[in-house]
């Protein structure tokens, strides 16, 4: 298949419910008793073509209801032939929610599941995968864990689904991804679903996925319909100052996104100072702790979650009331992803972002994904007006010309070479065995 744009889909039904999407009457019944009364817009698009067997990439804004998208088509179309459903997610906690939510349908039609996810023990996933399940939700380091040692075989797979897949790429699971794509069965149904669509999902789209249709309910880039967004420009050393005035305006759950693990820290000790309850979800945590900090924030235990942005993508909390970006994310479209946090299924929800006086560029950069203009605001005697002169136009010098005099002060003060600002790098992924 050529390298070019893929053929978009338009509306293909009213919107009347889940009925009239193909959905058997037995998932009908299973939705009712959930509460799911009207389908989302990538609901309404990719389920009746998902169920017809297509290969698609859906492109919509996060919490927009994609999981049950390919869900209830991989399950309904599973009693229906032999076979196993493989669903790809870049993080454990998106992985352990997929899972959940397929299990709310699979287990009508006496159907078992197994969550293959790093950090977890191997023996408990290898008694999942000897109990024959027909839908198999994994980590792409764990699942290559588990080929290796024969526990799963991938010959049996007849529909794939890669969720998140920009995300996966952007943490440097590409290898993995390609080197599972290529010992699936070529006769299989692919479905990707993301909220952005770099280059590279174009190149694996074209790759591996027979006639794919695009299903994009809003461009790549595009913000949570619902969230208002706020941007304070503010000095490092004053930001704990400014936090601590939020979370005083602010009196429900906040996500908190930090830049560093190390940062993380630091931060939910200040929390904890001021007199909030907090935890803290990255990847120098356990499994059980990423748990038990998920849990206690859904269930109001712990007031704020400081985030680094592996949990980005997959924190599915209904009713966060703010998203604050302490530190801006290293690339814009994390952003999008982090934001996504809030103002979900139709809430309202509120971002705010703390910007030092030399990241014009970064913000500029964000605007630029968004379309839109980040709306500044003021603190008095904490926050400044605009973005210092020097250091916003010297790095915006350095980004067009490639050249600076003098030296530019990035982490820890360290003098950088400025003329080719290189994409911030994830870290290839650990292999827990």
């Amino acid at each position: 298949m050529p390298n070019r744009a893929l053929p978009p889909v338009e509306n293909l039904v009213p919107n009347s419910g889940f009925f009239g999407l193909g959905i058997a009457p037995k998932i009908l019944d299973i939705l009712e008793r959930m509460k799911f009364k009207v389908p989302t817009p990538i609901q309404l698009k990719a389920i009746p073509l998902a169920i017809e067997g297509k290969d698609i990439v859906g492109i919509a804004q996060t919490g927009t209801g994609k999981t049950h998208s390919f869900a209830i088509p991989m399950i309904q179309r599973l009693v229906q032939k032999k076979g196993i459903g493989l669903i790809l997610a870049p993080t454990r906690e998106l992985a352990i929610q997929i899972d959940e939510a397929c299990q709310e349908i699979a287990r009508a039609f006496g159907m078992k599941t197994a969550c293959l996810i790093g950090g977890a023990p191997m023996p408990p996933q290898v008694q999942a995968l000897r109990r024959d399940p027909r839908v198999v939700i994994a980590t792409p380091g764990r699942l290559i864990d588990h080929m290796s040692q024969w526990n799963f075989i991938p010959d049996h797979v007849v529909m794939l689904v890669l969720d998140e897949a920009d995300r996966m790429l952007d943490m440097g699971f590409a290898p993995q991804i390609e080197k599972i794509l290529r010992f699936l069965p070529k006769e299989r149904q692919t479905m990707l679903f993301s909220a952005t669509m770099p280059k590279e999902i174009m190149n694996i789209a074209a790759k591996y996925m027979k006639l794919p249709l695009s299903v994009e309910i809003a461009p790549s880039g595009t913000t949570a319909e619902r969230v208002t967004q706020e941007l304070f420009i503010v000095k490092k050393e004053s930001k704990s100052q400014l936090l601590k005035k939020i979370l005083a305006q602010y009196h429900g759950a906040v996500l908190l996104f930090s830049r560093t693990k190390h940062n993380a820290k630091k931060i939910v000790k200040n929390i904890r100072d001021m007199g909030y309850s907090a935890s803290e979800i990255h990847s120098n945590r356990t499994l059980s702790q990423r748990r038990d900090a998920l849990e206690g924030f859904k269930s109001g235990k712990y007031r704020v979650l400081v985030a680094t942005d592996i949990a980005s993508r997959g924190i599915d909390v209904t009713g966060i009331e703010l998203v604050l970006n302490y530190d801006l994310p290293e690339d814009a479209e994390n952003y999008v992803h982090r934001i996504g946090r809030t103002a979900r299924a139709g809430h309202k929800g509120h971002a705010i972002s703390f910007a030092t006086p030399d990241q014009g560029h970064d913000v500029r950069d964000i605007e630029r994904l968004i379309k839109a203009t980040l709306p500044v605001s003021k603190h008095a005697d904490i926050t400044l007006d605009k973005f210092g002169e020097a250091g916003s136009a010297s790095q915006h010098s350095a980004h067009r010309s490639g050249r600076q005099s003098g030296t530019w002060q990035g982490n820890r003060g360290q003098s950088k070479n400025p003329q080719a600002k290189k994409p911030y790098k994830y870290p290839k992924p650990k292999f827990y065995r």
